[in-house]
């Protein structure tokens, strides 16, 4: 496996659309549009994160240019990137390896992450730190070159079918709360791992509570410095929140779009209220599509900010109103389980309102509550008067839990 040069540094516009046309091309003459080899291939010639180093998917040109591959890939017959495939691996881990780690994890994770051979999970929450993430509690005790870790997570995404986690953990507890962490690549296969399902309301498991007892971790696995782990989760942290916040959707697409087609099939549903809920919803979901833009072009270099905060905000609010309606449109959306996938599956649209209404709901928690991200706005952009914390210097060890 060996990648191709990047273009010349000083390119022109015109001659690096002309070299992404041509491996393009040259990836689809290769590589027919339902190969199993496209994805794997399509990492080697530069074209899955464009941004990134020559070897690890990219080819060293700027994030912009993603969405040219996109469009060339698209017209060429080639399938657009399922969004359910491995969402934490390639929106959180893949871009928080790359800002933080050795060069020794990017090129052993990126590849099989981008390909969704090795899925990824995200070890952050636990029964006494979700909000508070800083006072976590799982440890992790240095015993030479390996780390040995005890301690629950919970409300895992994707953790049991995951090979591999980004683990938060506690190294200094003597160091006041946020200065005692230290971020790992864990092994979720490794002995003393252990996957708990969750069930949702929806019938689904896409959550779970993940258990370690005496699970040691080389110290290679080591994601930067000891003691920067909350650094390092603050990168993991707003590229999940702009991954949340802002998939690339088509114009109306989606839920949208079953409401559209609703309203142009059904015109006794046109009343003056419903006329304005719906015109409402469709304004929302444009407004938030083109407003992402800008969003997903920052995660895709590895520096999103609060935008992306925002932006989950935003897809939050906005989806649970649009599934909402679509629930009250389908009187009988909340009777039909038997449509429902109990386990996780990328097909998702075709699912009936009522699954889309429920599953809606943990948006104003997962990647962070909409409470939180809009105390961090206030404080950090508006410049809001923050609100007190009183343990931001104690040692962790002596604070009251």
């Amino acid at each position: 496996m060996s990648a191709a040069p990047a273009p010349p540094v000083a390119s022109t516009v015109t001659e690096i659309d002309a070299v992404l046309s041509e491996r393009v091309d040259d990836l689809i003459a290769r590589h027919p549009a339902e190969s199993p080899t496209l994805l794997g291939a399509r990492f080697d010639a530069g074209l899955a994160f464009v941004h990134h180093p020559v070897g690890l998917g990219g080819l060293g040109i700027p994030a912009t240019w993603q969405s040219r591959v996109d469009e060339l890939l698209l017209a060429a017959g080639a399938p657009a990137p399922a969004p359910y495939r491995n969402p934490l691996g390639i929106g959180t881990a893949v871009p928080t390896l790359l800002a933080h780690a050795s060069s020794e994890l990017q090129q052993r994770h990126f590849r099989p992450a981008w390909t969704a051979e090795e899925i990824w999970c995200q070890l952050f929450s636990e029964p006494g730190a979700g909000s508070d993430l800083a006072g976590l509690s799982t440890r992790a005790v240095a015993d030479g070159e390996t780390w040995v870790v005890n301690g629950q997570k919970v409300w895992t995404s994707f953790a049991h079918v995951a090979r591999w986690g980004l683990l938060l953990a506690r190294t200094d507890p003597d160091l006041p709360k946020h200065q005692g962490l230290t971020m790992f690549v864990v092994d979720m296969h490794h002995p003393g791992v252990e996957v708990r399902p969750l069930r949702q309301a929806t019938g689904g498991q896409e959550f779970n509570e993940v258990f370690f007892t005496d699970v040691t971790i080389p110290d290679t696995h080591r994601v930067d410095l000891r003691g920067r782990g909350w650094d390092v989760a603050r990168t993991t942290l707003f590229n999940e929140r702009a991954t949340v916040g802002a998939r690339p959707v088509p114009r109306e697409d989606g839920h949208i779009a079953w409401l559209a087609d609703l309203w142009r099939s059904r015109p006794e549903l046109r009343t003056p209220e419903m006329h304005l809920r719906i015109t409402d919803a469709w304004i929302k979901v444009e407004a938030l599509r083109l407003a992402n833009e800008r969003i997903r072009q920052l995660a895709a270099t590895g520096r999103p900010g609060l935008e992306g905060s925002g932006a989950k905000v935003a897809h939050t609010e906005t989806t649970q109103f649009v599934t909402r309606l679509r629930a009250e449109l389908d009187p009988d959306a909340l009777l039909r389980y038997d449509a429902w996938d109990p386990e996780l599956a990328p097909a998702r649209e075709d699912r009936v309102a009522g699954y889309h209404y429920l599953r809606s709901r943990p948006y104003t928690v997962e990647g962070g509550t909409t409470q939180i991200l809009l105390s961090q706005i206030a404080d950090r952009v508006l410049e809001m008067p923050r609100e007190p914390a009183i343990d931001k210097a104690t040692p962790w060890t002596e604070i009251p839990r």
